[in-house]
């Protein structure tokens, strides 16, 4: 299964990646590139920032469907039990972060962009770790430098 490739990746050939590489290496750190070849199978030139993402985003979709295998509970509670953090969380918040990473997932895949659901996810995990800490009700001090 392979994610849906952005409708503007730009296509080269492989003599351009050997005569003008820095200039295709330059397109690659913006989005990945397709490289064609006469002889074999076009391949793909990402930044490894991109590829990283994507794997980040084929292991949360793993996540997913074992959670959507299990047949116990709500959604908030079947993910709760996979993503710890999660029982941080209030319970209405559980349900909140269950649905805005089930909706960011859906938006990965059908767009071909990783960070929405990695950028969701984070926020949510980064939220309950604050909670955990004890820093969601903690005062907010101004300091004056004068």
């Amino acid at each position: 299964m392979s994610l849906p490739r952005p409708a503007s990746s730009p296509t080269r050939r492989s003599s351009d990646l050997s005569k003008h590489s820095a200039g295709v290496f330059a397109e690659a750190e913006r989005g990945q590139v397709i490289i064609t070849r006469r002889d074999g199978e076009s391949m793909v030139l990402m930044s490894e920032r991109e590829a990283d993402a994507r794997a980040q985003l084929l292991k949360f979709a793993a996540d997913l469907i074992t959670v959507t295998l299990d047949d116990e509970g709500s959604l908030a509670s079947r993910m709760g039990r996979k993503f710890e953090w999660m029982l941080a969380l209030s319970q209405t918040d559980r349900e909140q972060c269950a649905q805005d990473l089930v909706d960011a997932a859906r938006a990965s895949f059908s767009t071909g962009q990783p960070h929405l659901a990695i950028a969701e996810l984070t926020s949510w995990r980064e939220t309950a770790t604050a909670i955990a800490a004890g820093l969601v009700d903690a005062p907010v001090e101004c300091f004056d430098s004068h």
